[in-house]
């Protein structure tokens, strides 16, 4: 199984695919600066690269919390960033309504970790033959994701990747289950790793998610040792003023090491 489009290759023998980028769009600058530094070490250690980032975050813990701009303006944004450094966009939707617009800007559609056994929410998604990557549910196990990709593939799409991000461990807590992404791929699934909210310690700060950024280059080296077709990675650069999970988030001056801890491993375990 592989998905070759918008100039990038998910598949288990050619280089990691970098989805990284911003949590959520707080300004245009931030977003060209992400965009900027990720580009620029990917381009450096010779890996494919996605950008991400959100235009509305409707899971907060608080209603009072930052969520985006909101749809226009961040297909505005993600229109400007596209032009200027030549890259695919992957943002996340909630709604079924939203799966169509994004769809004539964005290249890669996001299903968030809660809303990803929402049928219609999928469908929609699905219907616009787009590639969508959806995360993996904190509350579902590795085998109950063949489900998902079945809703998909019954309205005429297969182009479906799916991302771990942490399994419900008790209260405000996550474990990665590294045998659960050996078991979708097993079951033939293109699996990718969201290193940055895996790291989440969720509503942790009580009206906000904590979390543990200081192990993401870990995490990152034990996602790519299971040779996976992408790794997800959120940062800004100023972490602990991010209006949205800044506590997992890199800063924009570690990119470049993450990126190279990334591409070592990947390249000694596909052997290319």
């Amino acid at each position: 199984m592989r998905i070759k489009e918008y100039g990038v290759e998910f598949s288990y023998d050619k280089p990691v695919v970098i989805l990284g980028g911003i949590n959520v769009l707080e300004s245009r600058d931030l977003a060209f600066k992400g965009a900027e530094k990720f580009k620029a070490a990917c381009e450096k250690h010779n890996l494919p690269y996605v950008f991400k980032a959100s235009f509305d975050k409707a899971n907060r813990s608080s209603v009072s919390s930052y969520r985006g701009p909101g749809l226009e303006e961040g297909l505005r944004i993600f229109e400007e960033v596209k032009k200027e450094f030549n890259v695919p966009i992957i943002t996340d939707y909630h709604e079924p309504s939203q799966a169509a617009p994004l769809s004539e800007v964005v290249d890669i559609l996001q299903i968030p970790a809660f809303l990803s056994r929402q049928t219609d929410l999928v469908v929609a998604g699905a219907e616009t033959k787009k590639i969508l990557h959806v995360k993996k549910a904190q509350f579902l196990s590795p085998w109950e994701m063949t489900n998902i990709k079945k809703k998909c593939v019954e309205v005429g799409n297969d182009k479906v990747l799916f991302c771990e991000r942490g399994s419900s461990f008790g209260y405000n807590n996550l474990i990665v289950d590294m045998l659960g992404m050996l078991e979708m791929k097993k079951e033939g699934h293109l699996v990718t790793f969201d290193v940055t909210h895996s790291l989440q310690l969720p509503g942790g700060k009580g009206t906000a998610a904590g979390g543990r950024r200081e192990f993401s280059i870990p995490f990152a080296r034990s996602g790519a040792a299971l040779g996976l077709t992408g790794i997800f990675v959120e940062a800004h650069s100023d972490p602990d003023k991010a209006k949205c999970d800044g506590p997992s988030a890199l800063n924009f001056n570690d990119i470049d090491e993450f990126i190279e801890a990334v591409a070592k491993v990947d390249r000694l375990v596909k052997n290319y």
